[in-house]
């Protein structure tokens, strides 16, 4: 209910807030919002060559093709005038992400059909985990532990061994992975869920601890600022490992406060100080690599990872080949009997993912996220936040709602203020310590048709702000 008033209200407002732009003459067309392309130049007015002023028209007739340029900047695009068919177009900025139809071609084939791929060949993996005992294996294992942290789940549960690998490929950077094995055990914990319309409780704390993106390895943001020519790619890792570690622990504590957890568990206690002394300890070794050592090690862990799950779900299957044929089946069917079955995930997600994204492109092409954005940044500045912290909350902001929106504004923010810049850095942070909580959502929730995500989406944003207020102090502690 909650997600469903908050997609209405954004797609409303942006919608409302470009009729009256365009009405009040702030906006020339309403093309850019529903055909243009993310980069693509902005039209803000139409004249004729004589309404120009004169040296700007001398200029036109004497460039190539009748185009002139005005002070372009490739970081900061400023005004083009297009002379065609008698009038003169006048362009000026870029537009900040796709428009509505764009948007709608692009969620299919730049993120539902690669995502339907991710899916089909991780779930087919996943059937073998089931079939060989291998999930079963695991689930025994870590009962005693998940038991405590989602009391509603049956011990030995086969959604434990589910939430087990989407966890560790989180924290290990696998996103393509990491997909696949939280919707497994979202539908897993969908069939032990009394109100198949409602979240439960054990739904919400998987989402939840979602939030803080813990990352141990965030490869992508060390790709970033190395493309980005940062003197240490690396050097915002630990930020980045601790800003997502406490958000993970705020998220738990906000969710088990209020579905009453016992914190005294000794069992809980226990793997607390095991992940802080593993995550400590593989700190002291990185920290003692050098440049390249640190570049290999943090490009390879993950997918080396990656390559010994798939190894040992394929040679554990080998080994219980006759529990396969105990069922009638081959190691191989059993595979693509769970890509079918990862396939239709994809088809029922899309028209999830596709609401959410198309509300969003209206968000930020309508100018409305921008105004809200300038205007918080006023207000922290006018009380007395640096500018560095206040050009940097762009990316804060946007993570919750787009991870390539705010992936654009990390990259700009390293190219205008530099990568070795506290703002620069700052930003990475953001980016690295925070999901996309809008989107997870609605392609969690939206794979196993829940209505009501009860008090989720409060939470995962509660734990977002969270993330940004531990980014800013361990940031200003770092650097």
């Amino acid at each position: 209910m909650v997600l469903s008033r908050f997609w209405l209200a954004i797609f409303i407002s942006s919608i409302v807030f470009i009729v009256i732009s365009l009405f009040s003459g702030n906006s020339y067309t309403l093309d850019f919002i529903l055909n243009g392309k993310k980069d693509d130049p902005i039209l803000i007015s139409e004249k004729y060559l004589n309404q120009l002023p004169v040296f700007i028209k001398d200029s036109i007739e004497k460039a190539p093709e009748m185009k002139m340029v005005v002070n372009n900047n490739e970081a900061n695009p400023d005004t083009t005038y297009v002379y065609n068919n008698k009038t003169v177009k006048i362009f000026s900025g870029v537009q900040k992400s796709d428009g509505l139809l764009p948007t709608c071609k692009n969620s299919l084939l730049d993120l539902i059909l690669p995502l339907i791929a991710y899916l089909a060949f991780f779930c087919g993996l996943m059937e073998l985990l089931i079939i060989s005992g291998a999930a079963e294996i695991l689930a025994k294992k870590l009962s005693p532990v998940f038991t405590k942290i989602f009391p509603s789940v049956p011990k030995n549960h086969e959604s434990i061994s589910y939430m087990t690998l989407n966890f560790a490929a989180n924290f290990l950077g696998l996103d393509s992975a990491a997909t696949p094995f939280g919707l497994k055990a979202m539908e897993s914990l969908q069939e032990i869920n009394p109100d198949k319309d409602k979240a439960s409780d054990a739904q919400i704390m998987f989402l939840c601890l979602h939030a803080a993106g813990l990352t141990l390895i965030p490869t992508s943001i060390i790709g970033y600022r190395a493309a980005e020519n940062a003197s240490n790619p690396a050097d915002v890792m630990l930020p980045c490992i601790i800003t997502s570690f406490i958000g993970t622990i705020a998220a738990f504590l906000i969710v088990g406060i209020r579905q009453k957890i016992n914190f005294k568990s000794a069992a809980l206690i226990v793997v607390l100080v095991t992940l802080i002394a593993a995550i400590a300890g593989l700190l002291f070794y990185v920290n003692h690599l050098d440049l390249i050592g640190k570049n290999f090690f943090t490009s390879n862990l993950s997918g080396l990872m990656l390559v010994a799950i798939i190894a040992f779900t394929l040679i554990f299957s080998l080994v219980k080949e006759n529990k396969f044929r105990a069922k009638n089946t081959t190691v191989f069917d059993t595979f693509v009997v769970g890509a079918n079955n990862g396939l239709k995930t994809g088809v029922i997600i899309f028209p999830y993912v596709l609401g959410m994204l198309v509300a969003i492109s209206f968000f930020r092409n309508s100018g409305l996220f921008e105004i809200i954005s300038n205007g918080i940044s006023f207000v922290f500045s006018n009380a007395g936040v640096s500018k560095e912290i206040t050009d940097s909350l762009p990316v804060a902001m946007l993570r919750p709602f787009s991870s390539g929106g705010s992936r654009g504004f990390m990259i700009d923010s390293m190219r205008n203020f530099g990568p070795d810049s506290f703002t620069g850095r700052l930003s990475c942070i953001f980016q690295c310590s925070a999901e996309t909580t809008f989107y997870v959502i609605a392609v969690y929730f939206g794979s196993i048709k829940i209505k009501n995500t009860r008090y989720t989406l409060g939470t995962m944003l509660l734990v977002d702000l969270v993330c940004v207020v531990t980014a800013i102090l361990v940031a200003t502690w770092f650097f």
